[in-house]
């Protein structure tokens, strides 16, 4: 974008711009979830805060929103589930450890939700 954001197509270079970052921290999100332990989220994690101020008053600020909720849930019941979890380990020999299934199962579901509706041009809920 030009100095100023002057020029024709500026605001729809931006708004481009946005989608392209929105859709890769989508992406980065989920390669989080299935290749690095989380390491690649939490680099999604730092672009959604840094980008969300240059995203105010657009649908992509929903997204940046719904990343960043969506990332600190899921850490949230990932630590509620393993303070049990480790307390009764010796009791039930790690049967409960399917138990963190469901936070990644939630966390993709929101994640592939979140890349149908930046393709489709629509705002993340509040």
């Amino acid at each position: 974008m030009p100095p100023g954001g002057s020029g024709p197509g500026s605001e729809a270079e931006r708004l481009e711009a946005l989608r392209k970052v929105c859709l890769f921290d989508y992406l980065l999100h989920i390669a989080g979830l299935l290749l690095s332990a989380g390491l690649f989220s939490v680099v999604a994690l730092i672009v959604n805060y840094i980008k969300r101020d240059s995203a105010r008053g657009t649908i992509y600020e929903s997204h940046m929103n719904w990343m960043i909720r969506t990332f600190w849930w899921t850490l949230f019941w990932i630590v509620v589930i393993a303070i049990p979890a480790a307390l009764l380990t010796l009791v039930t020999f790690g049967l409960l450890s399917f138990l963190f299934v469901l936070p990644g199962l939630w966390f993709l579901y929101r994640m592939i939700k979140g890349i149908l509706r930046l393709n489709d041009g629509q705002a993340m809920p509040s």
